[in-house]
């Protein structure tokens, strides 16, 4: 390591942005009031002291010096090449600044400590390397440079501290890494940051060598390929006007010009795809515009324009086709019937196009889950002989995947609607617009607003595509969306469509469909022949009514699978030998217990209603009809809880209805010769089991007020009963909706009497007839008809029984 030695007294002379290392020899500029008062002082001092006068070269970085500087001598003072005048100064050696003192002259005086900066002799090894290594990148960058006249000078260096302060003069090295080599006092050290400095501007240079490279390879390239494509166009020129009119087949495919003639195009799409050929000649090769033209022209020149499938007119056909590959269903295929029926009419009159529209159909099909929304759209295409698409909108939130991107932007698609069109084919195929309900909104646009012109009959003939900006005729497709929650549908969007509910299947239907779709479907899957696994018809009625409760079937697939896994299992194990027919009483066995046993089946001990203040209402959820239980209790006078508490995750309009149930029951229980006095005195709790699902709306009405009704009179609510409808302040019941599916749900809970409103009698005629035969269905206007009905009769000691308005 260098030690220090030699205490000096010199004038400070500062350099701004600017470093200066020893063996350098600088020029500088004497009109700078710094430098001059600097030099002037070491004269002065230099008139008493031998030698040449010396100063303190400190570099001045924003206004702070930095910690060492370099003893330089004045070797001359003069005029530079401009004309000013002008000191030469030669640096000599580090000195370590100290503390301030006093001196001749204007400048500033410092005390500073001389630095020994020799190196040992002899040289460790790795020493010599690295010198040798300075060297070589010194020389390396030099000759690169053309400054052959300084690499024999370098050459000649063996000093270490002399060669590595001999990058000082490389002009590619910052103020602050100047100064980090004046601060590094051990030469060792200082020539290695020397010689990792001169190392990364060789590499830098390297990279920007191999890029500039680069580029002029590519700009010389591109410059090729356009002389070269201009000369083949001068050629193929030459060679056309020699041969008349005559093209090859390579030259023929490229011709946009040619193939948009040649294509069966409406006039106006032909008048657009004419103009993008123009502006595509125009442009040049190297323009981004060009292929933005091509990819329109391409996708414009493989729509189906003028393509059309024949309807298959045969009404008896289709509807033996929808028959076969669906149970039930009896709305949709009746609408999909009347359609056919209408177009063969029009189509036989001559009116195929009215208006400029032709008569295309737009239908919602909702339902909940497993009912075969999804599936109709293809058995709907399949009995009219047209093609079938699918577009599934779930989770779509961008208003560009329904109208397409503006072409302008990079990769720019039209809407999912065109692409379905490209790929059916035809102009009038069957467009299964799939869970339209789970379609989202965010900062890209609304893709439900989006589909009000593909929606609707009176506008999609002209509809408009973002990126094909030319009219569409969407008039002859038909669309079929299906959605699970009606209330999820923006009503301007339903409003363009027609209404079919799908509200579910009967026991009946569910056997008929296990037995005729899923099961053999299970039995290829499983790998069994349909003769070695015969499931009877009470086992496939006790799967889809005990096993499983639903509105769909796919929770009775899922059981059906299973079970034939099951039985394939014990056959391979050896456990059972097929052919096998399972029957009712084989299920537990094969698949355990069942997992929904109708209220009515248990012991009427352990029934929710075996105790006072407890009713069985029905409900719609997303997954189809429900029961629903309500239980109420009082609470202890001592306890001075007094008022209402709903539990249950409720809504505010089943809340309201609670408070409606309350009040009514305080108005009239003198009337209804109930203990009204409790409802005052003692706080009054509801609650709808099943806590963590939300429940909302007003058809509890009627099942709270029974159950705070059985509570106040002690008379339980028979367990055969379930009801639906809204109360009224007055007691009277009031309409409400989804009556099939609630009285579905009632049939697969095992109910046999439900309480409906008067209002909604007419909806009974959409439930099927199985089911009504299997329900006593009591229509009712007023609560104390319900309350006659619902409650058992009183036994003795209990309260009387309620007696009913006339």
């Amino acid at each position: 390591m260098a030690s220090t030695s030699t205490l000096l007294t010199l004038p400070v002379l500062p350099l701004d942005d600017e470093v200066v290392l020893p063996g350098m020899v600088v020029p500088l500029d004497l009109n700078d009031a710094d430098v001059r008062a600097a030099v002037e002082a070491a004269q002065a001092a230099a008139r008493s002291e031998p030698g040449k006068p010396k100063v303190l070269l400190v570099p001045r970085i924003d206004g702070t010096y930095a910690s060492t500087g370099v003893l330089g001598t004045v070797e001359q003072v003069g005029r530079l090449a401009d004309g000013d005048p002008g000191a030469l100064i030669r640096g000599r050696g580090r000195v370590q600044i100290g503390a301030g003192t006093t001196g001749p002259g204007a400048a500033l005086w410092v005390e500073g400590t001389r630095i020994d900066e020799t190196v040992p002799e002899p040289q460790p090894g790795h020493v010599t390397e690295l010198v040798k290594e300075y060297k070589a990148l010194a020389t390396a960058w030099l000759r690169k440079r053309g400054a052959w006249q300084v690499v024999d000078r370098v050459q000649a260096i063996d000093d270490v501290s002399t060669l590595a302060d001999n990058s000082g003069y490389s002009p590619f090295l910052t103020t602050e890494q100047k100064v980090e080599l004046l601060e590094t006092a051990d030469p060792v050290a200082r020539l290695k940051l020397a010689t990792q400095q001169l190392r990364d501007h060789l590499a830098e240079q390297d990279v920007a060598e191999t890029i500039a490279k680069d580029v002029q390879e590519g700009v010389d390239k591109q410059q090729r390929e356009f002389l070269l494509r201009r000369q083949l166009e001068a050629v193929r020129k030459e060679l056309r006007e020699l041969n008349g009119d005559s093209k090859d087949a390579a030259e023929e495919s490229d011709d946009y010009r040619a193939r948009v003639e040649a294509a069966d195009l409406p006039e106006k799409v032909r008048e657009a795809a004419l103009k993008e050929v123009d502006k595509l000649e125009r442009s040049s090769d190297q323009s981004p515009e060009g292929s933005w033209i091509r990819t329109w022209l391409d996708t414009v020149l493989e729509l189906p324009w003028n393509e059309r499938t024949e309807d298959a007119y045969d009404i008896q056909g289709a509807q033996s086709v929808l028959d076969a590959e669906h149970a039930g269903l009896e709305d949709v295929k009746e609408r999909i019937t009347e359609y056919l029926a209408v177009r063969k009419r029009r189509s036989d009159r001559g009116l195929g196009v009215v208006g400029g529209r032709r008569g295309g159909a737009v239908l919602a099909l909702v339902g909940p889950p497993g009912v075969g929304k999804t599936s109709l759209g293809e058995s709907v295409a399949h009995a009219m002989g047209r093609k079938f698409v699918r577009v599934a909108l779930g989770g779509v939130r961008d208003e560009a995947e329904i109208r397409g991107h503006r072409r302008t932007y990079v990769g720019a698609l039209p809407g999912r609607i065109v692409r379905a069109i490209k790929e059916a084919g035809s102009m009038n195929p069957v467009v299964l617009l799939d869970e339209i309900d789970k379609v989202g909104s965010d900062f890209r646009g609304d893709p439900a607003a989006a589909l009000l012109e593909v929606l609707d009959p009176a506008q999609n003939h002209t509809f408009r595509d973002h990126y094909l900006e030319v009219e569409l005729d969407l008039s002859d497709v038909v669309f079929l969306a299906t959605a699970n929650v009606l209330e999820a549908i923006p009503e301007a969007l339903l409003d363009r469509m027609e209404l079919v509910r799908l509200d579910g299947y009967t026991e009946d239907e569910k056997v008929v469909i296990a037995r005729d779709h899923l099961l053999p479907r299970q039995l290829e899957r499983a790998g069994l022949a349909a003769d070695e696994v015969t499931l009877d018809e009470s086992a496939l009625r006790k799967l889809a009514g005990e096993y499983t409760r639903e509105a769909g079937v796919r929770t009775l697939e899922r059981a059906i699978a299973r079970l034939l896994r099951k039985v394939a299992a014990q056959h391979e194990l050896g456990e059972r030998k097929l052919p096998f027919t399972v029957t009712d009483g084989e299920l537990r066995d094969l698949i355990g217990r069942p997992h929904h046993v109708p209220e009515s089946a248990q012991d009427p001990a352990e029934r929710r209603t075996a105790v006072p203040g407890v009713a069985t209402g029905l409900a719609v959820t997303g997954a189809g009809g429900d029961v629903l239980f309500v239980e109420a209790s009082l609470a202890d006078p001592e306890t001075g809880a007094a008022g209402l508490t709903l539990t249950g995750q409720l809504g505010d309009v089943m809340k309201e209805s609670a408070q409606i149930a309350l009040s009514f029951l305080r108005s009239h229980g003198a009337e209804l010769e109930l203990p009204v006095g409790d409802l005052k005195d003692r706080g009054v709790h509801i609650h709808f089991p099943a806590g963590a699902v939300p429940k909302d709306g007003p058809s509890a009405g009627i099942t709270m007020t029974t159950a705070l009704a059985s509570l106040l009179s002690g008379r339980q609510v028979r367990t055969d009963v379930a009801m639906t409808g809204e109360v009224s302040l007055t007691g009277r019941v009031l309409p409400i909706g989804g009556v099939k599916q609630k009285l579905l749900a009632a049939h697969r809970a095992g109910v046999t009497t439900v309480i409906i409103p008067k209002r909604n009698e007419a909806d009974l005629d959409d439930v099927p007839s199985e089911v009504l035969d299997k329900l006593e269905v009591h229509p009712v206007t007023d609560v104390r008809q319900v309350l006659e009905l619902a409650l058992s009769p009183a036994t003795a000691g209990a309260t009387p029984e309620v007696p009913v308005a006339a």
